[in-house]
C-alpha cells in the first residue's frame, strides 16, 4: 500500500456519442486536459461522474483500461467500487487490483437505506479488501439517507479493516465533518479525510481536511489544487480570491435536484470547447436552455470564459 489517498484527486466524466456508446476519444482528450495542471494526486474514475450507474462491467473495465493506456503511470488511479451487494463489489475490486488501479473508492451499498448494522459494514469492506489489498476510501454520505456511517460504525471499519485509509466526506454536516476531520487524522494510523463538499469547499478545507475528492475537479482542477494550496499555507487571502471565483459555479453545478451535478460540468466543458457534446445516459436527461445559460454566466464571472463564450 504505497499510495495513501490524499491532496487534490479530481473525478473526471465520461462522455458519450448520440447513440449513447462511450466517445473514447473525447475520454482521452478528457484525461490530456485534467492532469495537465501539475500537482494533482490522482485521478478517479468509474465514480458518480463517470456515471457509473449506467455503465456495465465490461464498459468499467474499459474505462480503466483507457485510463491506464492514457496516464502512461503519471499518476495513481482511484477505482470507484459501485455495487448493490459485496461478491459483485469484490468481483470489480479484483478487476481494479488487476488492470493497474492504486486504490479503491468505495460507495456505500443501496440496500443499506433499509438499515444497516455495524458488522454488514465491516462485512461488505472486509470482502473487497480480501479481493484487492489496494488502500479503500470510504465514501461517507448523509446520516439522514442511511447509506452514511455513523462515528463508531467507522471506527470499528477502521480497527477491522485496516486498509480503510481514508473517507470521501460528504455528510453534509459541518459540526460531524469537523468531528470526522479532528478524529480520523489523528488516528495511527492516520485516515485522511477527503472533501467532497464541493458546494461549500473552501470552508470544508478550513476545518483541516488533508484532501479533497470532486467531480467539479473535471472543470477546475486547477482552481481546486490552488485554493487547496492557499489554505494548506494558511493564505487565507489568497484562499478567499481563489473561493470567489470557485463560488458562482458550486452555485450552478450543486443547484438542486444534485443528480444532475456533472450533467451540469459536461455542459461547462462543452461551453469551454472541451467537450464536442453533453450527452448523458438515461435516467438523466439534457438540463434546459435556461440552466444552460446560468452555467455560462457563472463560467464568465469565475473568469474562464469571456462574455462573448471565448475561453479564456
Amino acid at each position: 500500500m504505497s499510495f495513501i489517498p490524499s491532496g487534490v484527486i479530481p473525478a473526471v466524466l465520461l462522455p458519450f456519442f448520440e447513440d449513447l456508446s462511450i466517445d473514447e476519444a473525447s475520454f482521452r482528450a478528457h484525461l490530456d486536459d485534467v492532469t495537465r495542471v501539475k500537482g494533482l494526486s490522482a485521478i478517479t474514475i468509474n465514480a458518480h461522474s463517470t456515471e457509473v450507474a449506467s455503465c456495465t462491467f465490461e464498459e468499467q473495465k474499459r474505462v480503466l483500461d483507457i485510463t491506464r493506456d492514457q496516464l502512461q503511470g503519471q499518476l495513481p488511479i482511484v477505482h470507484g467500487i459501485y455495487a448493490e451487494g459485496s461478491l459483485e463489489a469484490a468481483k470489480i475490486a479484483r478487476m481494479a487490483t488487476d488492470g493497474g488501479s492504486s486504490a479503491l473508492l468505495v460507495f456505500p451499498p443501496g440496500p443499506f437505506t433499509l438499515g444497516q448494522r455495524p458488522e454488514m459494514v465491516v462485512e461488505h469492506f472486509k470482502r473487497i479488501s480480501d479481493a484487492s489489498g489496494l488502500p479503500i476510501i470510504a465514501f461517507q454520505y448523509p446520516l439522514a439517507g442511511g447509506q452514511g456511517y455513523p462515528l463508531r460504525t467507522l471506527e470499528l471499519l477502521f480497527r477491522q479493516v485496516p486498509a480503510v485509509r481514508a473517507i470521501k466526506d460528504w455528510c453534509s454536516n459541518p459540526v460531524l465533518h469537523e468531528k470526522q476531520v479532528r478524529l480520523f487524522q489523528s488516528l495511527n494510523p492516520v485516515v485522511n479525510v477527503l472533501s467532497t463538499h464541493s458546494a461549500w469547499l473552501f470552508s470544508s478545507l478550513v476545518l483541516g481536511c488533508n484532501g479533497l475528492l470532486s467531480g467539479s475537479g473535471s472543470v477546475i482542477a486547477d482552481l481546486q489544487l490552488a485554493l487547496f494550496n492557499a489554505v494548506q499555507n494558511k493564505d487565507l487571502k489568497t484562499a478567499q480570491e481563489i473561493n470567489d471565483r470557485i463560488f458562482p459555479l458550486a452555485q450552478v453545478f450543486y443547484a438542486e435536484p444534485w443528480v444532475d451535478m456533472h450533467n451540469r460540468m459536461k455542459e461547462a466543458l462543452v461551453l469551454l470547447g472541451k467537450l464536442p457534446r453533453a450527452v448523458v445516459r438515461p435516467p438523466l436527461v439534457k438540463v434546459t436552455d435556461q440552466e444552460i445559460q446560468s452555467i455560462k454566466s457563472a463560467l464568465v464571472q469565475a473568469g474562464l470564459l469571456t462574455p462573448e463564450g471565448k475561453a479564456k
